[in-house]
C-alpha cells in the first residue's frame, strides 16, 4: 500500500477507534448521590462529578482525584493530607460519605477523605451545592460519597477480581490493591485488600521531608437473599495509617508566626503515629406494596494519636488520643404514585461522641512533667431528622421538591482546663429544603435551575475545644453556637451527542450565622496567646462559574474545564479566607478500547491576590499563578495471560518540573510546602 494510503488508514482507524471510545465515554453518567437512588446525572437538578479511581495516581490519596475538576479543589498538608474543597468550602461544611455513611470527627489535623485506599473504590461521586435535604448537617458545600463495588446477584455463579499495582518515582512509592467478586442467584459477596508505602517525596527545591507514611485497608462486603424482592447484607471496612505527618502544621517558638510555642522547643510539628477508621453495617432492603424500603444500622469508630513534636527535644511534648465513634441508622421507602411521581420517605439519625485525652509537658526549661490538660470531656453530638422528596416525571421536564426537619443537641461533661461543667447543652431545630428543575429541550441541550436551603450545626471542636491553634490564637469553643444556615442558587446547562458532552453552572450561597473565631483583645492565662471566641459572626457569600466539556476533533478527543469562585467575609468586609485561585484545564489525547492510548494535559492556575488579612492575622498570603503539563501514555491488551482484561499506563507528571505550590497547601505564610516536582509512575490493572 503506498505511503500516502498507509497513513489515511492510519487516520481513519485512529478516528474510528477515538469515536467509538468517545461514545463510550458519552453514555449517561448514573449516580445514586444527588436523589438518594440510581439516576441520570442529566436528570439531576445540580452540578454533579463522578470520578473513577483508576485516573488517580498509584498511592494516592483519594482527595487528589478532584484537583482540576470543575468546582472542586484540594486543600492539602503534605502528601497524605487531602481534604476535599466543594466550590471554596471544605472540612466542617462538606458532608463526606462513604458507601453512604456519615464520617464524623472534629479534625484537628488532616483528611479525613484519606482514611480509604483509591484501589478498593468503585467510584466517587461529588453533588455541589447546598444539600441538606438527603444528608441533614453539614451540606453546605456539597457531597462527597465515596462508593466501595457492590455484591450483585447473578443468575449463575460468577467470581471473578481485580487487581492493580503500581509505583512512582519522585517519592519511591508502591502501591497495590486485590478484590475479589463472587455473585449467584442467592448470595454474592466482595472482598478487598489494599496497601500503600510512600516515602518523602522530591520537590524541584530538594526533598521534601516528612510526607512520606504507609497505609493499609480491608474490605468484606455480603449480599444474602431473603426472598423472591428481598435481601439482607452488611459491609465491613478498615483502614489504618501509620507514620503520618503534617508538615505544613510547623511552626518555631520565638519566631514570627510561633503560635506561642516556648522558644526552648524550637520547631513543632503535628503527627500521627497511628490513625484508624473502622466501618460495621447492616440492612435490608424489600419490596413493600407498590414501593421499596431500605433501612441499615451503622457503626463508625475514628482513632487518632496526634502527637507534637519538638525538634529541640527530639520527641513529642503534647500527646493527645481520641476515638470519635458514630453510631447511626437511617431508612428509607420509595414510592411510585400515579406514573408521574416518586415519593421518596426517610429518616436519618446518629450520635456522634468523642472524648480525647492529652497530656502536655509545660513545666519549662525540662518539659517532661505530663500534664493531663483534657480539651473537653464526653462530648456527643446527636441528630435526628426527617425528609420526604417527590421526584415529578413530566416527559421532558424533571420537578425534584423535598423537605427536611432535623433536631440536634450537643454536650459535654466538661470543657477546657480548669473545667467548665455548666452551660454546655443546647438543643436546635431546622428546616432545611430544595426546589429543582431539568428541562429536556433536546439532548443536547437541558437548562437546571435548583434553590435549596441548607444548614450545618457546630462540631464538637467548635463547641468545647480550647487550645492554641496555627495561627497565633488561643481558640476558646462555644457551646452555645447557633447553626449556620445556607441557602443558594444554581442555574446550569448541560447537554450531551454524540459529538459533544458540556455542562455550565452559575451558582451563588449565602452562609447566615457564619461559624469563625472573633478576636476579643483578652489573653489567654498561660498561653500567652490573644483569644479567639468561636461565634456566629455574620454572613459569607460565594459566587462562581463553571464548566466542562469533553469532544472528538479528528482522531482525537479533547477535553476542558475551567472554575471561577469568589468568596466574601461581610462581617470583616474582606475575601474570604483562603478560596482557590480560577484555573482552567485543557486535555487532548487519543482513547482506545484496545491497544495504545494517551493524553496530554495542561493545567493553569491563576494567582490569587485577594487573601483575608484581618480574619487570618496575616497568616493567608497571595500566591503567584503557575502552569503544569502531565503526559501519561499506556496500552490495553484485552485477554493477557490468562486475564480477562490487562492495561499498563505510564504517566510523566509536572514534566517541566515547576516550582509551585498550591493556594490551599497548608503551612506557614510564605513557607508553604512546594508540590512534587517531576515524577514517572507506572501502574498495571487486570481482571479476571
Amino acid at each position: 500500500m503506498p505511503a500516502p494510503l498507509m497513513v489515511t488508514a492510519a487516520l481513519l482507524a485512529g478516528a474510528a477507534a477515538a469515536s467509538t471510545a468517545f461514545a463510550q465515554i458519552a453514555l449517561p453518567t448514573i449516580n445514586v448521590t444527588a436523589k438518594g437512588y440510581a439516576t441520570a446525572t442529566d436528570d439531576t437538578a445540580q452540578a454533579v462529578e463522578v470520578l473513577s479511581p483508576e485516573e488517580a495516581r498509584p498511592a494516592a490519596p483519594v482527595g487528589e482525584l478532584l484537583r482540576g475538576e470543575p468546582g472542586l479543589s484540594v486543600r492539602s498538608d503534605g502528601a497524605w493530607g487531602q481534604d476535599p474543597v466543594v466550590r471554596g468550602l471544605g472540612r466542617e461544611s462538606v458532608v463526606l460519605l462513604v458507601d453512604g455513611v456519615r464520617v464524623n470527627s472534629a479534625q484537628p489535623q488532616g483528611a479525613l477523605a484519606s482514611m480509604i485506599d483509591a484501589g478498593l473504590l468503585d467510584r466517587v461521586e461529588v453533588v455541589k451545592g447546598p444539600t441538606s435535604v438527603l444528608h441533614g448537617s453539614g451540606a453546605l458545600g456539597g457531597v462527597v460519597n465515596l462508593i466501595t463495588p457492590q455484591p450483585r446477584f447473578s443468575d449463575q455463579p460468577q467470581t471473578g477480581g481485580r487487581f492493580s499495582v503500581g509505583g512512582s518515582s519522585a517519592d519511591g512509592a508502591a502501591s497495590g490493591a486485590l478484590l475479589l467478586e463472587h455473585s449467584g442467584p442467592q448470595s454474592a459477596f466482595v472482598i478487598g485488600a489494599a496497601m500503600r508505602d510512600v516515602g518523602d517525596y522530591d520537590s524541584p527545591r530538594g526533598r521534601t521531608a516528612r510526607t512520606g507514611f504507609h497505609s493499609d485497608s480491608l474490605l468484606a462486603r455480603y449480599r444474602q437473599r431473603l426472598g423472591q424482592d428481598a435481601s439482607f447484607w452488611f459491609n465491613l471496612q478498615r483502614h489504618a495509617d501509620h507514620d503520618v505527618w503534617y508538615p505544613g502544621s510547623a511552626r518555631t517558638g520565638g519566631q514570627p508566626g510561633g503560635a506561642g510555642i516556648p522558644p526552648p522547643l524550637g520547631t513543632v510539628t503535628l503527627r500521627s503515629p497511628e490513625q484508624r477508621r473502622e466501618l460495621y453495617e447492616i440492612g435490608i432492603d424489600s419490596a413493600l406494596g407498590v414501593g421499596r424500603i431500605e433501612a441499615s444500622v451503622q457503626r463508625q469508630e475514628v482513632f487518632r494519636q496526634v502527637r507534637a513534636w519538638s525538634g529541640a527535644l527530639g520527641r513529642d511534648y503534647v500527646r493527645n488520643d481520641v476515638t470519635f465513634v458514630t453510631n447511626g441508622a437511617q431508612a428509607r421507602y420509595m414510592l411510585p404514585v400515579g406514573g408521574q411521581h416518586l415519593l421518596t420517605l426517610g429518616v436519618q439519625t446518629w450520635r456522634t461522641t468523642g472524648d480525647p485525652e492529652r497530656y502536655i509537658d509545660n513545666n519549662a526549661p525540662l518539659f517532661d512533667n505530663n500534664a493531663r490538660n483534657d480539651p473537653f470531656d464526653h462530648g456527643v453530638l446527636r441528630s435526628t431528622g426527617v425528609y420526604l422528596q417527590d421526584e415529578v416525571d413530566l416527559g421532558r421536564l424533571k420537578l425534584l421538591g423535598g423537605l427536611r426537619a432535623d433536631r440536634t443537641e450537643g454536650d459535654a461533661r466538661s470543657q477546657g482546663m480548669p473545667p467548665r461543667t455548666d452551660g454546655l447543652r443546647r438543643s436546635d431545630n431546622t428546616l432545611s429544603w430544595s426546589m429543582g428543575a431539568v428541562w429536556e429541550l433536546a439532548p443536547a441541550l437541558r437548562p437546571y435551575a435548583n434553590l435549596s436551603r441548607a444548614w450545618r450545626a457546630a462540631d464538637l471542636r467548635e463547641r468545647f475545644e480550647d487550645s492554641a491553634r496555627g495561627d497565633g490564637y488561643y481558640y476558646v469553643g462555644n457551646p452555645l453556637l447557633r447553626p449556620e444556615r445556607a441557602t443558594g442558587i444554581e442555574l446550569g446547562l448541560r447537554g450531551r451527542t454524540a459529538k459533544l458532552e458540556w455542562q455550565l453552572a452559575a451558582f451563588r450561597t449565602r452562609i447566615d450565622d457564619y461559624i469563625a473565631g472573633r478576636v476579643t483583645g483578652a489573653i489567654a492565662p498561660g498561653a500567652g496567646l490573644p483569644i479567639k471566641l468561636m461565634e456566629n459572626l455574620d454572613r459569607a457569600v460565594l459566587r462562581g462559574f463553571e464548566g466542562s466539556a469533553t469532544a472528538p476533533v479528528g482522531a482525537l478527543v479533547v477535553d476542558a474545564a475551567f472554575t471561577w469562585l469568589r468568596g466574601d467575609n461581610r462581617r470583616d468586609d474582606e475575601p474570604l479566607y483562603r478560596i482557590a485561585p480560577p484555573e482552567l484545564r485543557v486535555g487532548v489525547g487519543q482513547p482506545a478500547q484496545r491497544g495504545f492510548h494517551w493524553r496530554a494535559q495542561w493545567r493553569a492556575v491563576s494567582g490569587q491576590d485577594r487573601v483575608a488579612t484581618r480574619f487570618s492575622n496575616g497568616t493567608e498570603d497571595a500566591t503567584p499563578g503557575f502552569a503544569t503539563v502531565d503526559l501519561s501514555a499506556g496500552w490495553k491488551f484485552g485477554q493477557l495471560w490468562g486475564l480477562r482484561d490487562a492495561s499498563v499506563l505510564v504517566r510523566m507528571s509536572n514534566i517541566f518540573d515547576r516550582s509551585y505550590h498550591e493556594h490551599l497547601q497548608e503551612g506557614l505564610s510564605g513557607q508553604e510546602l512546594l508540590a512534587p516536582g517531576r515524577s514517572l509512575s507506572v501502574a498495571f490493572r487486570g481482571s479476571f
